[in-house]
């Protein structure tokens, strides 16, 4: 299969997808979760291409995911079970390099609401101005930097927290 030119539509999709990809996975905090949502998207973003009026593509494209998720959690209890021998053959993820900064890292971030995360993920990791993101979540552009504000200083404020480690100075 040949790989679109990326000045058409699914060349400027593709060339979106690690960005949404993590986006997606920020949303749900989960793997298997975010590359559901992100198939979701594209199918979605593909199906109604005609809909687009060529502005700002990822602006719309953030919203569609947006839009899923939240419609995809009105539906859904918050985190499903799953039976103990029906996970008996799931593989063991891959431990990060320092498995305690990134937990507690991990933890930071799921502390903060489902709206303040969004907010930072898209803001601080994927680098979109706040006019973008109010645009693609449907907020205030002052919304967008006060959860930005606040969902920093939280995670600066948990980390802090959790660090119980204190060290002296040689003497």
């Amino acid at each position: 299969m040949k790989t679109p030119a990326p000045e058409t539509f699914e060349g400027q999709i593709l060339a979106l997808l690690p960005s949404l990809r993590r986006y997606s996975r920020s949303l749900t905090r989960s793997d298997a979760d975010g590359e559901d949502l992100l198939q979701d998207c594209v199918e979605k973003v593909l199906a109604r291409r005609g809909q687009w009026r060529g502005l700002n593509l990822r602006g719309w494209v953030l919203t569609i995911m947006t839009n899923l998720y939240r419609n995809g959690r009105r539906g859904k209890t918050r985190d499903s079970l799953v039976e103990l021998d029906a996970a008996e053959n799931l593989a063991a993820p891959e431990p990060p390099a320092d498995p305690l900064e990134r937990a507690r890292l991990d933890d930071a971030l799921n502390s903060l609401s489902e709206e303040h995360r969004a907010v930072l993920m898209l803001v601080v990791i994927e680098g979109y101005t706040y006019s973008e993101v109010a645009a693609a979540l449907d907020i205030p552009i002052g919304t967008v930097m006060s959860r930005l504000s606040r969902a920093r200083q939280r995670v600066a404020e948990r980390l802090k927290a959790d660090n119980i480690i204190t060290l002296r100075r040689p003497k």
